[in-house]
């Protein structure tokens, strides 16, 4: 069984590939984000908030 379902593999793609390309912007402040590690945290969230099969954050 995997940790993650599809649509949240697919968010994943969408927020590194953004990244690599210069396009995704981080949270309030909208600055460019360079790490690889923040822009798939990005696509995780923005795949729970759009109800995919996404295991809680650690806290």
């Amino acid at each position: 069984m995997s940790k993650y379902g599809p649509k949240a593999q697919e968010k994943v793609e969408k927020a590194v590939k953004e990244m690599k390309e210069g396009k995704l912007k981080s949270g309030q402040n909208g600055k460019k984000v360079t790490s690889q590690k923040q822009a798939v945290a990005i696509g995780l969230s923005e795949a729970r908030k759009a109800g995919a099969k996404v295991p809680k954050e650690k806290k």
